[in-house]
């Protein structure tokens, strides 16, 4: 059998739909179809059943899926042994963060990185997806909090600290507000953060319990944006916040929350030249940038 026939099968199993299929491939829905009806044809065994619902794999399609999952397991392993044999500093690397890190902190320290090293092809994908490591959809990620994944190798690269901001205007309309009360009669935005990992969310709400909710955004460019309008107050990363003259940081009766900031890459990888030189340069920089991403309160 052709194994690209079965990895195409393998991913409609995983994913319930054709149209999942192609997106996790990067194919387009036709070319699946045509290539799990050929597979289908040449074995003359039906794989799946087709419902409004999606494709459900059949009891035969169900067997080989685990088989097939250890196949695609071992290719990926070969996959990164070649990748990570290879010599001299040039090849791409693909890094994943997410929201205002990759922005101002991991796109810097890239730039800087390919300015010293032109033959290493950099690609930032800064997205608050989850791209697995270990099928190779990046190589480095930099995360806040904890990985899922396992098999990885995971280094605390540093502390982002935050604090509570408004714009001078707000401060004038509004006045400061008094934590006594709850903040009542302000108004905040949160962070939307489904899984409530973020330890920031939770501190601002529990400053500000009173104040009425204007905005919940997982963009802090949507935080920066309301707060400088003057529509609400906003806890914000003091290593971007404390540069901007249009916000004022206010003091709070509770310890201002810091995230720990993770990087994370799969042990195949570790022995890569460019990965290892990336890898050890992004330490360098976080170390340097310490007193930025963590202040004193």
């Amino acid at each position: 059998m052709d194994w690209n026939d079965l990895k195409f099968a393998l991913a409609v199993a995983r994913h319930g739909s054709l149209s999942a299929a192609a997106r996790a491939l990067g194919t387009t829905q036709p070319t699946v179809s045509r290539r799990l009806a050929g597979l289908e044809r040449k074995t003359g065994v039906k794989l799946f059943e087709r419902g409004k619902d999606g494709l459900t794999p059949t009891q035969l399609g169900a067997a080989l899926t685990d088989g097939l999952d250890l196949m695609d397991e071992g290719a990926l392993a070969v996959e990164r042994r070649i990748a990570s044999r290879d010599t001299g500093l040039q090849g791409p690397i693909t890094v994943t963060s997410l929201d205002w890190l990759g922005d101002y902190i991991i796109a810097p320290i890239a730039a800087r990185f390919g300015r010293l090293h032109p033959l290493v092809e950099i690609e930032l994908l800064n997205d608050t997806r989850v791209f697995n490591i270990s099928r190779r959809d990046a190589d480095i990620a930099f995360r806040f909090g904890t990985f899922e994944q396992e098999d990885l190798v995971l280094r605390k690269v540093a502390d982002a600290a935050y604090g509570l901001y408004a714009s001078p205007d707000y401060l004038e309309r509004q006045g400061p507000p008094n934590f006594d009360r709850g903040c009542a009669g302000h108004a905040i935005v949160l962070l939307h953060d489904e899984a409530g990992r973020v330890s920031y969310r939770d501190w601002a709400k529990k400053l500000a319990p009173q104040a009425t909710v204007l905005l919940r955004s997982n963009s802090a460019q949507s935080h920066f944006a309301a707060v400088e309008a003057g529509a609400a107050i906003a806890a914000l990363p003091r290593v971007l916040a404390d540069r901007r003259p249009t916000l004022r940081r206010i003091a709070t009766p509770l310890a201002e929350p810091v995230q720990a900031i993770r990087m994370g890459f799969h042990a195949d990888m570790r022995d890569s030249p460019r990965l290892r030189a990336f890898i050890d340069f992004a330490v360098e920089e976080f170390e340097l940038q310490a007193g930025a991403l963590s202040p004193p309160p």
